[in-house]
């Protein structure tokens, strides 16, 4: 959780060079997925030697690795890496490369992922009188999305008349008991093409007043008058992103501040607009806006791009991303698909299926502005890969 507006001077970020080998192992016959597992392997070694926090599993049968998967948390990012050399040796496949990181924790992310805005309900919706603007809850999230769109890293889908929260005390709590249940977050993922779903809550509006007018007379009415027109207004605003892919809970971050004089916004204006800018409480909120905006694109940089398999043809494959997305000819994505049997229980959706491990890279061919085609490493029919399945940019 954080607090708003911060102006800090950022260093000029350094960059340097480390070699580092990975390895991984060949499974399903794809020689492109354990290569692109390697490079991410060797990254990993890479950034140890920055000072990363690495957190990874790794499943065995013997003696041979099944799957390798990591997090990692870098005193640098990558910018970029090479293979030098690379080589096979009893079923595992071996690179070595030279990955440049950077001092700067801002990645230069490649492909413009979906982001999908769902509206902010307040907490206390008594603390929004009927006498204000009504476009608080769907238009904070909205610029939230026109900013981040404005940054070219990011595709936004606006769905802020609908709420995740059907009690928005409990958000971030999706109200979801059950592990093997599909999330809102993800069936409104799945039903948009998205894949960050943004949501939030308006904690406090709470207007304070100056104290009961006591007495008669002229200062008594003065004072009546007064009331009318200045007061003080707490702000707090929780955000939230989810992946749209696995329902997990990404970031989250918590804006206060406050605001004295007149803190109402009239009933005509939008959020976004000159006229809101130029309220108090309007001005306020839009640098809670930009500071959101900001530390989302931060957060969300080096996050791996996800799209979804629309169209399986043979050894062809339809992505549901294209030139919008800046897919180029020539790129190769992982191939996620289902690790097991769909699990049916009787009353609940399944959720297992959703449980989806690499299997293959494909390499695109061709290009349209809302979608791409490419070609597998292995016959997908080998691998039961299907429309619906995932592709991650690692």
């Amino acid at each position: 959780m954080q607090a708003c507006a911060r102006h800090v001077a950022m260093p000029t970020p350094v960059n340097f060079t480390v070699n580092a080998e990975g390895q991984a192992a060949i499974t399903h016959s794809s020689k492109l997925l354990a290569r692109k597992q390697a490079l991410q392997d060797a990254i990993r070694h890479a950034a140890l030697q920055s000072g990363a926090k690495v957190n990874s599993h790794t499943s065995l049968s013997q003696g041979s690795v099944l799957f390798d998967t990591f997090s990692m948390r870098m005193a640098a990012t990558v910018n970029s890496s090479k293979v030098i050399d690379e080589w096979e040796e009893d079923n595992t496949y071996h690179v070595r490369a030279l990955v440049t990181l950077s001092s700067s924790d801002i990645c230069r992310p490649q492909y413009r992922k979906r982001i999908i805005a769902t509206g902010f309900p307040l907490a206390q919706p008594e603390q929004l009188n009927g006498t204000e603007s009504q476009d608080i809850s769907r238009g904070i999230p909205r610029e939230i999305m026109h900013l981040l769109m404005a940054s070219h890293d990011f595709i936004g889908t606006n769905n802020t008349p609908i709420s995740l929260y059907p009690h928005a005390d409990m958000a971030a709590n999706l109200a979801e008991y059950q592990p093997y249940t599909v999330s809102r977050a993800m069936q409104m993922a799945d039903e948009t093409g998205g894949q960050l779903v943004l949501s939030g809550v308006i904690r406090d509006l709470k207007v304070e007043l100056p104290n009961e007018v006591q007495g008669t007379g002229l200062l008594a009415m003065a004072k009546s008058m007064a009331r009318s027109v200045w007061a003080k207004r707490s702000i707090g605003v929780d955000i939230y992103v989810h992946d749209g892919f696995t329902g997990a809970l990404l970031t989250q971050y918590r804006y206060t501040d406050e605001v004295s004089g007149d803190v109402w916004i009239p009933a005509n204006v939008t959020v976004g607009s000159a006229g809101f800018r130029e309220t108090a409480l309007g001005a306020k909120l839009s640098k809670i806006i930009a500071a959101v905006s900001m530390d989302l694109r931060k957060a969300l940089s080096c996050y791996p791009f996800t799209t979804r398999i629309i169209q399986v043809e043979g050894n062809h494959v339809f992505i549901d991303a294209g030139a919008q997305e800046n897919v180029s000819i020539g790129d190769q994505l992982v191939v996620y698909s289902d690790a097991s049997e769909a699990l049916h229980l009787e009353g609940f959706r399944q959720y297992i299926r959703r449980d989806k491990q690499p299997v293959a890279v494909i390499t695109i061919r061709d290009i349209k502005p809302r979608y791409a085609i490419g070609e597998l490493d292995v016959p997908p029919n080998e691998l039961g890969i299907q429309e619906g399945d995932w592709v991650r940019s690692w």
